[in-house]
Parts: structure tokens; C-alpha cells; sequence
């Protein structure tokens, strides 16, 4: 599992922190957003939310409401918060699901994975 270390430093606020620990992942999906889907591949996953690669761009600012529908783990709801560079972050609808739904993925089926090609 990937982790990212909170800073030690109060006045270093250019540091990245998370909340959850994300795990890679290689799972083809589709983005949903109003009347467009967008195939993609996630490729980290976290109980609180995905970051996905995107085949096209799906033209939603940050704070757009989307589900992610794939065969290995369901319908997830979310919301947009970053997009970057074909990729875009999603964090899970906490009154959705989603939840239940990646805890049980990962008892059951996720494997953690090492990445072939780096950006």
C-alpha cells in the first residue's frame, strides 16, 4: 500500500498529506457524469475515494457529482475533486454505498500491483 507522510513542519503547507492509505490497482471502469461515460482505468483506490485514467476527457469541474461503474467492484458514487492531465480524483459519496463495497473488494479481491509504465 502506498502512504504519504503528514508533514512535520507546521509552516511546510506545500506538502501533499492524504487521509486513507491507496493501494494501486488496474480496473477498467466507466465515469458517468449527467448524460456522458467515459471508459477509464483505475489506478489507485483508497476507502475514501479512486484516482482513474481516462480515455477522453470528461469536461466536470471539481465538486461534480459522478459514479463509477466497474465489473469488480460495483456502482460507486462520488465526487470530482481534482483533475489533472487525463487523470481525476474521486472521493466516494459518503452517504452512498461505496463503502461496504471497496471494504469488501478489498477482503475478497484486490491484489496489490507494482506499475509498468510511469508518467
Amino acid at each position: 500500500m502506498l502512504t504519504t507522510i503528514a508533514p512535520t513542519a507546521p509552516n511546510n503547507s506545500k506538502l501533499n498529506t492524504r487521509r486513507s492509505q491507496r493501494s494501486r490497482a488496474r480496473i477498467m471502469g466507466k465515469v458517468h457524469y449527467l448524460t456522458k461515460a467515459v471508459t477509464g482505468r483505475i489506478i489507485n483506490i483508497s476507502p475514501i475515494g479512486v484516482a482513474l485514467d481516462l480515455q477522453t476527457p470528461i469536461h466536470a469541474a471539481a465538486g461534480s457529482k459522478v459514479r463509477v461503474e466497474c465489473d469488480d467492484i460495483g456502482a460507486l458514487d462520488g465526487i470530482i475533486r481534482w483533475t489533472h492531465s487525463g487523470r481525476i480524483g474521486i472521493e466516494f459519496d459518503s452517504n452512498s454505498n461505496s463503502a461496504a463495497q471497496i471494504t469488501s473488494y478489498f477482503r475478497f479481491f484486490h491484489k496489490e500491483i507494482k506499475p509498468v509504465l510511469k508518467r
